[in-house]
């Protein structure tokens, strides 16, 4: 039986993702609506309010072969050439220039069909995509969840279970975030740099990662970007990074689950890496390009509602009492107040020349539990050891 979800409840998230995420629809904007079909009901609903506030909504219809709707999907990957990769149409590019707000509905129907790649053409194809990225990233934009069959099997549970736990999520008001995050992102942004310290399960050992997050722009999260949410997050400078670190959570990429995985910085950049699980998946991301090599992001789980822990990147980063890392890119944001003004950009490309920014076709979330039984053990910002209680990251 396909799944229903009440109308009410799909017009109640649309609200929050149109009015609160995206701050409201003007006549004037262009609203991508980027999803497979198996997530249609909710793209239906979202398509109706933007042509209803008097916009144009641009429904993206990704195929069920392509992860996110890249500009090319895993068909060329496994039958075409690196010759065919570069040969992007133009229009990619100026659907993406034409539209001013962006909602990506995630959910996919058979993932299968984009995983194991080869390896090389893979790479090629996130370099050619991570441009029209780009363009995105820097116009108001949200990431939502639709529950699938698919995504539920990932998880071990029936579709109906698991649509009780996106829903319980995707239905709260965000605007409660606001205050719980605030002492977060005020003692992140007084201090200068981040310590890390996990257990290594195989030896008992106690790892430490280090970082800079000096004069780093804070981003408190409360469902602008992703929804739901809940998370603080930075870039730091991608050259301080020293250490090692040990990820316990699974992470679901490419159509593969990711789990276990260690690894050690040297000079900013991952030396040795290895997954319980997934190794090869893991491999294929670190090898992308020189700066999947590198850190891009670390940021605290804030979100105490969500105690289902599920293997996706968009709610598993959220849990109260995670925190997670990026490989790969960085956030200009982080860097310059203005990244999409002409000017921000000149000091991002400056930041990125220093090597404090990293720049990469990957962005991959990878995420430690810090709550009993988990593999995190510390998180130091400068000389205050934070604790989690009643589900979130507090300062004492």
């Amino acid at each position: 039986m396909p799944l229903t979800i009440d109308r009410d409840k799909l017009e109640r998230w649309a609200d929050y993702l149109l009015d609160y995420s995206l701050d409201g629809i003007e006549p004037d904007d262009v609203v991508m609506i980027k999803g497979e079909h198996v997530t249609w009901p909710l793209m239906s609903i979202l398509e109706d309010k933007v042509f209803a506030a008097g916009a144009v909504a641009d429904v993206n219809l990704v195929p069920p072969n392509n992860d996110r709707g890249r500009v090319w999907s895993a068909s060329l990957a496994r039958h075409g050439t690196p010759a065919q990769v570069e040969r992007v149409p133009s229009w990619q590019r100026a659907r993406y220039e034409a539209m001013t707000k962006y909602i990506e509905v995630l959910g996919a129907e058979s993932p299968e069909l984009f995983a194991g790649l080869p390896d090389e053409m893979q790479a090629a194809i996130a370099k050619v995509d991570d441009p029209i990225r780009n363009i995105r990233l820097l116009k108001p934009w949200v990431l939502t969840l639709y529950p699938t069959e698919a995504f539920a099997a990932m998880e071990g549970m029936s579709l109906e279970q698991y649509a009780e736990v996106i829903l319980a999520a995707s239905l709260e008001d965000p605007r409660k975030l606001e205050e719980i995050e605030r002492p977060i992102a005020e003692q992140m942004r007084r201090s200068s740099r981040i310590r890390i310290e996990t257990e290594h399960p195989a030896d008992g050992r106690t790892l430490v990662l280090e970082m800079s997050i000096a004069g780093r722009n804070i981003v408190p999260c409360t469902g602008k970007r992703n929804f739901p949410d809940g998370e603080v997050f930075t870039s730091p400078d991608a050259r301080s990074v020293e250490g090692e670190i040990f990820v316990d959570k699974p992470v679901f990429y490419g159509g593969t689950t990711i789990e276990g995985v260690h690894l050690r910085f040297e000079g900013g950049v991952i030396r040795e890496y290895r997954a319980e699980h997934g190794h090869d998946a893991l491999a294929k991301i670190i090898e992308t390009d020189e700066g999947s090599k590198r850190l891009g992001e670390v940021a605290l789980g804030m979100n105490a509602g969500m105690k289902t822990v599920l293997r996706h990147p968009l709610f598993v980063e959220k849990v109260g009492g995670t925190l997670h890392i990026a490989i790969g890119a960085s956030y200009p944001e982080c860097y310059v107040d203005d990244p999409a003004s002409e000017e921000g950009r000149r000091q991002a490309d400056a930041f990125f020349e220093s090597g404090e920014l990293n720049r990469s076709a990957q962005h991959v979330d990878i995420v430690t539990d810090f709550r009993p039984g988990g593999a995190g053990r510390r998180v130091l910002l400068d000389d205050v050891e934070l604790a989690v209680r009643d589900g979130i990251w507090v300062v004492p």
